[in-house]
């Protein structure tokens, strides 16, 4: 349940009990105006005081929020219910059938606005008929002479028109939280942009630059300090931020169709293929770091492959290139020497998801990379 100051519907509560103050006011006028005729008029007055009351009560707990609650408004159904069938009570049966219920059917209507705030076009609804049904019980019979008595297609319309506005209210909130939230994440990735580049990036390049210049074992440090420039400018260009929290899952093609280039040509399904938002945010990260490898190592002319299969309860990536391949026991070498790149943005990744990752690959055959995730539940 929304706050007061975040519920959509608040203008909505406060103009329906503009409408019970003037239903209290017609109420009244009926009552002195029928009273005498009332077969007992001083019980009469006790209930009329028992409706005064609660629609204050009604008012303040609509206005202050606390009422907008399911059972707040199933209380309110009954209590309409019954005072209405309280004609039965303090007037003679000749005056039941000869006029409307008691409290009046503008004052019961109140009824039915508040469930339409609260349930929606149908509970709007589905509550005038229920009052309408009490009216019909009292007189002992169902008048379906709309062109005289129209009163069951009022409550059915206000039903109907009041769901309406209050679930247009809710879906234009949620769509202006939405867009505050894009707009607020837009600007947090253009500032993060602004430091990343402005900092590490620069330090990155610089060192790349200067390693090469020098030569020897400085190469080696180059070549790390490029990898790294190379992933953040990819996490610069593509960092996906979570602008709405109740999306759980993300459809895997859409994260990867992004990675699509000039030398990398993808193969999707064409069904979507939803995963939970961090395991399909993290497999397309290892994917990523899969291609900048063969744009760092493959050669010039390297061609990427990605395959995307949807195996029911997995999800397998496969990355392949046709580059010059891995030597044997470069790898092993690689991890000794501190160089853990492809252990930790690729590997790791996929097994910290309960997944593997299997490389084939051998010198001038290419590399493949095979990722498996589970669907977890």
């Amino acid at each position: 349940m929304a706050t007061r100051g975040q519920d959509p519907v608040t203008p909505l509560w406060r103009a329906a009990q503009v409408f019970r103050l003037l239903s209290c006011l017609y109420a009244l006028g009926f009552q002195i105006a029928v009273n005498s005729d009332l077969r007992r008029p001083v019980l009469g007055w006790v209930l009329f005081a028992v409706l005064i009351g609660w629609s204050a009560a009604c008012a303040v707990a609509y206005l202050r929020g606390f009422g907008r609650r399911t059972p707040w408004v199933l209380t309110e159904i009954v209590v309409v219910v019954a005072l209405m069938l309280s004609t039965e009570v303090v007037a003679s049966r000749p005056w039941a059938l000869d006029n409307q219920s008691w409290p009046t059917t503008l004052w019961a209507t109140n009824a039915t606005i508040s469930a339409a705030i609260q349930f929606g076009s149908a509970g709007g609804m589905l509550t005038g008929a229920v009052v309408m049904a009490a009216s019909a019980a009292l007189k002992g019979a169902v008048n379906l002479n709309l062109g005289r008595n129209a009163t069951i297609i009022v409550e059915l319309a206000v039903g109907l028109a009041v769901g309406m506005a209050a679930a247009t209210a809710r879906r234009a909130h949620d769509e202006l939280q939405r867009a505050a939230r894009l707009s607020a994440a837009v600007e947090e990735r253009e500032r993060l942009s602004r430091e990343v580049h402005d900092g590490v990036m620069q330090v990155l390049a610089l060192v790349a630059k200067r390693g090469n210049e020098i030569g020897g074992p400085t190469a080696e440090l180059a070549e790390l300090a490029s990898e790294q420039e190379r992933a953040l400018r990819r996490w610069v260009s593509s960092v996906e931020i979570d602008v709405d929290s109740d999306e759980t899952t993300v459809d895997l093609r859409t994260l990867l169709s992004r990675r699509e280039a000039d030398g990398v040509s993808m193969s999707l399904p064409g069904t979507p293929v939803p995963l939970q938002r961090y395991v399909a945010t993290e497999l397309d990260a290892a994917v990523g770091n899969a291609l900048d490898n063969v744009r760092a190592h493959a050669g010039a002319a390297a061609r990427a492959f990605v395959l995307l299969e949807d195996l029911g309860d997995s999800v397998t990536v496969t990355v392949r290139d046709d580059g010059v391949g891995i030597a044997a026991g470069r790898l092993a070498e690689a991890i000794r020497h501190g160089r853990v790149g492809i252990s930790k943005s690729i590997v790791g990744r996929v097994e910290s998801l309960g997944g593997n990752a299997q490389l084939h690959t051998d010198a001038g055959e290419g590399t493949e990379w095979e990722l498996t995730v589970p669907r977890r539940q």
